[in-house]
């Protein structure tokens, strides 16, 4: 080879290699299908999974729009031709069911507010102050999740009946404004995804801890806010041992009572006790589309995994 016929320095000789380039455009085209393939697959059972679930809850509806005879048929009919919407007003005819649900939002407002405001002060002390016994004081308040609430049921009755609680919403919400374990520990986790560097730089300024409580972490704290605000509305919406123990006058019942009562009341009429369990879940559906963004970014920080 002469010196003219060499390949510049810097330059590699390359050699086509025939076929090479329709088996590897051949491989890519199989594995773009055997993707699709896989990800429609995936879809199918997703939706068909998804389907299932939904499947109580279109039942529910479609019971609540049924006339009496019409809810035991089999096969089962899934449409009323007419819907029944009568089988709403009916159920406020039979239970004071407006009174259940304005005792419902107030028992779970207030005591979505206390656990907010207790679990997001304790937790931050938990997270960012420094005090003797810290983590001993932490490590027995997570313990006490452990504990059923059927153990202390007792011992709270005879104390809400000594001072006179029974029969109020007292004993349903004054406990929150003294905090909860796991809001604490779910605020607490949330709290450490903060930087440090935004403390010191607070200190630095002069800022107290109470300011930097309010001024720094609240306003970065919506998420778990949101979420904690929805766990507690939630288990205080659909609380029933609670209100059964201590609630026993008609006027101070919740939506959950108000269903068992109907329930043992209504002789079996399945379309009223539908249509109130219906309505039992709209404000909790509502308050989750309200807040499912904050509520998401919030489980996702926290570090809880379902």
């Amino acid at each position: 080879m002469s010196a003219q016929d060499a390949p510049p320095i810097g330059e590699a000789r390359t050699t086509a290699i025939p076929g090479a380039s329709a088996a590897a455009s051949e491989g890519l085209t199989s594995y773009r299908v055997l993707y699709i393939t896989w990800r429609v697959l995936l879809y199918a059972v997703l939706t068909l999974v998804g389907a299932t679930m939904l499947l109580p809850l279109l039942w529910m509806i479609s019971t609540s729009l049924k006339e009496p005879g019409e809810v035991l048929l089999l096969p089962p009919k899934w449409i009323s031709i007419p819907p029944q919407w009568g089988n709403y007003p009916r159920l406020f005819d039979v239970l004071p069911f407006d009174l259940f649900l304005i005792n419902s939002i107030k028992i779970a407002v207030f005591a979505t507010v206390g656990a907010l405001l207790s679990c997001s002060m304790a937790a931050f002390a938990f997270a960012r102050m420094r005090f003797p016994g810290k983590n001993v004081i932490f490590a027995i308040i997570l313990a006490t999740i452990m504990i059923p609430f059927h153990v202390t049921l007792i011992p709270l009755f005879k104390l809400y009946r000594d001072i006179g609680w029974l029969s109020t919403h007292l004993p349903l919400t004054v406990p929150f404004f003294f905090g909860t374990a796991f809001g604490i520990f779910l605020m607490r986790q949330f709290y450490l995804t903060i930087p440090q560097e935004m403390v010191e730089a607070a200190r630095i300024d002069g800022c107290s801890f109470i300011q930097i409580y309010y001024r720094i972490f609240l306003p970065l704290s919506k998420p778990g806010l949101a979420t904690l605000g929805i766990f507690t509305f939630l288990g205080s919406w659909n609380n029933l041992m609670g209100p059964l123990i201590f609630l026993t006058k008609v006027e101070t019942m919740t939506i959950t009572l108000g269903l068992t009562l109907l329930t043992n009341q209504s002789g079996g009429r399945w379309e009223l006790i539908q249509a109130g369990a219906v309505i039992s879940i709209l404000p909790i559906v509502v308050m989750f589309f309200i807040g499912q963004e904050h509520f998401i970014q919030g489980i996702a920080r926290t570090g809880i995994k379902g």
